[in-house]
């Protein structure tokens, strides 16, 4: 396991070093490459590392099948309804063991439903947003949280940063930025965010409530629990 620590949380990778032996306490320096493999985008993994190779996959295509936008040999990637990503190949798993109706509606043609939503390039590269289960619609308009937490996480006053949605009578959602502040005596205020993530993202995409934490909550491995940072 890898720490990248500008975006606090793991990332699976794996490193080469330039023809020494492996040293027991690598340094940015040291490191030729890194295979990231998180929910974070790679830029912002670039200085744990000079060369980031981004992968994509799931547990039930045995892990990373897409390297930086391109499928391994032999496997496939297309774009179905509501834009959801299918990866189709050797490495796809037979099935959820004892559930064959999961099985069924993960594998329903053959390719494997990922629930992740993404787009093909004009060069047939892959791009993903995020999971379809946590995207925000806020009055109309599809807020994904990964790319706003990575802008909101640029500002000075945020130590780290989720994203998620509340119910509201007006917009239908409305997106709320949960902080840890850099300075707890110092928080960054909601228009500070607001003008931050506008000028970045557009102003539509902006926060509209935030909440001051001292922690976020997550998993012994990093990963952002997202259904306990509340409606």
């Amino acid at each position: 396991m890898a720490w990248c620590s500008a975006a606090r949380s793991p990332c699976t990778s794996a490193s080469t070093w330039n023809g020494s032996p492996r040293p027991a306490a690598p340094t940015p320096r040291s490191r030729r490459r890194c295979w990231c493999a998180c929910s974070t985008p790679a830029s912002t993994c670039a200085a744990s590392a000079p060369s980031i190779v981004s992968t994509y996959g799931l547990t039930e295509s045995c892990g990373g099948v897409v390297y930086d936008g391109v499928p391994l040999d032999g496997v496939t990637v297309e774009i179905g309804e509501g834009g959801e990503v299918a990866l189709g190949g050797p490495t796809l798993m037979r099935g959820y063991r004892g559930d064959p109706v999961a099985t069924a509606a993960a594998l329903a043609g053959g390719r494997l439903r990922t629930g992740d939503a993404g787009h093909l390039d004009a060069a047939a590269r892959l791009h993903v947003a995020g999971r379809i289960a946590e995207v925000i619609v806020s009055g109309g308009v599809k807020v994904w949280p990964g790319p706003l937490e990575a802008v909101l996480r640029e500002h000075p006053g945020v130590a780290d940063v989720a994203v998620t949605g509340a119910p509201d009578p007006e917009w239908g959602e409305r997106v709320v930025a949960v902080v840890v502040p850099a300075d707890p005596a110092r928080p960054p205020t909601l228009e500070e965010l607001r003008d931050h993530a506008g000028a970045r993202a557009g102003r539509h995409r902006a926060p509209r409530e935030l909440r001051i934490v001292d922690a976020l909550p997550r998993t012994a491995l990093g990963k952002l629990r997202r259904g306990r940072l509340g409606p």
